[in-house]
């Protein structure tokens, strides 16, 4: 997912806050060793479920930190590794964008176990660039997951934090947010994009 503005802050925060952003996000594409590029819709990973993750290596650790390098670098609270090419099922999630350590969240074969309410907010991602769209999910969720070591873990969210996980989830399992759209706002959505295509703007 794209960064979230929160809007009931005043201006001069907004844009304190967004400055501050941009200092981190320029900085960490100055110093990553490695970052990864993140594909559009409609390349095929997109559309796929990926596979679980079986071996918890060293390399699998460093592929995590690069994970968020990448995701800083493009802005993102939340990078599913189908986002980057990578067919398997990692995701990593920080809604703070680096504000807060505590934060930074680490799922490997999530699996969402309980979850109740509803809530119904606009959402964006990294893989459909301008395309922002009111979407219904849970208001709270709990995920069991594994670490990057293979311990389970399990992790509740509320509003933004459960909003981030199911939708990065999605993105394991081959579901874009656009496929929670009634069928003709997903149409409309797709004639925007074709059309972003055929302008070679997209």
């Amino acid at each position: 997912m794209p960064t979230e503005t929160k809007f009931d802050s005043p201006p001069e925060t907004q844009q304190s806050r967004r400055a501050a952003r941009i200092a981190a996000r320029d900085a960490i594409i100055r110093s990553a060793p490695k970052l990864h590029t993140v594909i559009k819709y409609p390349h095929p990973t997109l559309l796929k479920p990926s596979a679980l993750v079986t071996e918890f290596t060293p390399e699998l650790a460093q592929f995590v930190e690069e994970m968020f390098d990448s995701m800083y670098a493009a802005e993102g609270i939340g990078l599913a590794a189908p986002q980057i090419d990578v067919s398997q099922q990692i995701t990593v999630i920080d809604i703070s964008f680096l504000e807060r350590p505590e934060d930074k969240l680490v799922l490997i074969n999530p699996v969402v176990i309980d979850r109740r309410g509803k809530q119904l907010e606009e959402e964006g991602c990294l893989s459909l660039p301008e395309i922002r769209e009111k979407i219904q999910r849970d208001a709270w969720v709990k995920v069991r997951a594994q670490n990057v070591k293979g311990e389970f873990f399990e992790v509740e969210g509320e509003e933004l934090l459960a909003r981030a996980m199911l939708h990065e989830i999605d993105h394991l399992n081959g579901i874009l947010f656009i496929d929670r759209l009634s069928r003709l706002k997903r149409d409309l959505v797709l004639r925007r994009i074709r059309k972003l295509q055929k302008n070679g703007e997209w």
